[in-house]
């Protein structure tokens, strides 16, 4: 994939809209599934502009799928919100590309989060392809630089880490099982990458519930009400569920400083095995009145150290 030449643009608008109340979390946020659905939502679009409009349609020739989405939360979009998301191709290969787009709040602009996605062409089949040819041209005036806030901050770049067979999740608490539903697809049958971070976030809590109060309880001010947030999160996308498929998802705690958690996730076929995807978290213990982050003292992290995945 060739990096594209710098300052060429700074994207078109792809998306606009507001936080429904339904779409907020006991946090008094918008949950992060629905980060994720507007990002595949602004994807389609770009594309549209593009040259290569319903991408995601029955009966489309041509099609995309996302290998990784890394994603930075910069400020809380609560209900009611208004939102607007630019986006555009920061890289551009003869069957990959890059995608960054920016949400922000459409009154001020200020960032709530930004997006950056590998992906490459291919058949609704699954098969690899190149990009036709008038797109590639179209989407190089659709080119935008990568941001700073853009950049990832706390969680790893490269490949998804190995894992060494079924046992090397014994350590890792489940916290979701289930099966990919025909909703949970896009039209070829293929599992949205929104269903992932939705397994994640239906159920975390049983696995962050006791490090949020082991934090708050060590608190130099301990918070009235607390719960938790995500201030970053990577998805590798391995396998390729459709609906009907089986997946667990099994998490566990890895490290943690001053103020974050770190959390790794694998969602995987509960009969045999097969990977499906590899998450990882970047979590904050959120003060509810304050609407500040709780910080890890150290009497706190020695309390979590036990907890920590060896």
């Amino acid at each position: 994939m060739r990096e594209r030449e710098p300052d060429m643009g700074d994207g078109v608008e792809v998306w606009r809209g507001g936080v429904n109340a339904w779409e907020c979390d006991e946090m008094g946020h918008m949950n992060a599934r629905f980060y994720v659905a507007r990002c595949m939502e602004g994807l389609s679009v770009l594309f549209a502009f593009a040259g290569l409009p319903g991408l995601f349609a029955p009966g489309a020739a041509a099609t995309v799928q996302v290998e990784d989405m890394h994603i930075r939360f910069h400020r809380e979009a609560r209900s009611a919100t208004p939102l607007c998301m630019t986006a555009g191709f920061s890289a551009l290969g003869e069957s990959d590309a890059e995608i960054i787009a920016l949400l922000r709040h459409d009154v001020d602009g200020a960032l709530a989060a930004t997006f950056r996605i590998a992906l490459h062409a291919c058949t609704p089949a699954g098969d690899a392809m190149v990009w036709p040819a008038p797109f590639a041209e179209r989407a190089g005036a659709l080119a935008m630089d990568v941001p700073p806030e853009a950049q990832p901050r706390s969680v790893k770049a490269g490949p998804a880490p190995s894992l060494d067979g079924r046992s090397a999740l014994d350590a890792h608490r489940r916290i979701a099982l289930g099966s990919v539903a025909a909703s949970d697809c896009d039209a070829f049958g293929r599992m949205l990458p929104q269903k992932f971070m939705g397994a994640v976030a239906d159920g975390i809590r049983g696995l962050t519930a006791p490090l949020r109060e082991i934090v708050a309880r060590h608190a130099d001010t301990v918070p009235e009400r607390f719960g938790g947030a995500l201030l970053e999160f990577r998805i590798v996308h391995v396998g390729r569920p459709r609906a009907g498929d089986c997946f667990e998802v099994r998490s566990a705690f890895t490290s943690a400083d001053s103020r974050t958690f770190s959390i790794g996730h694998w969602m995987v076929d509960p009969v045999d095995g097969e990977v499906w995807g590899y998450m990882e978290s970047i979590a904050i213990v959120l003060d509810l009145d304050r609407r500040k982050i709780v910080g890890i003292t150290e009497a706190a992290m020695a309390a979590l150290r036990p907890l920590m995945l060896a």
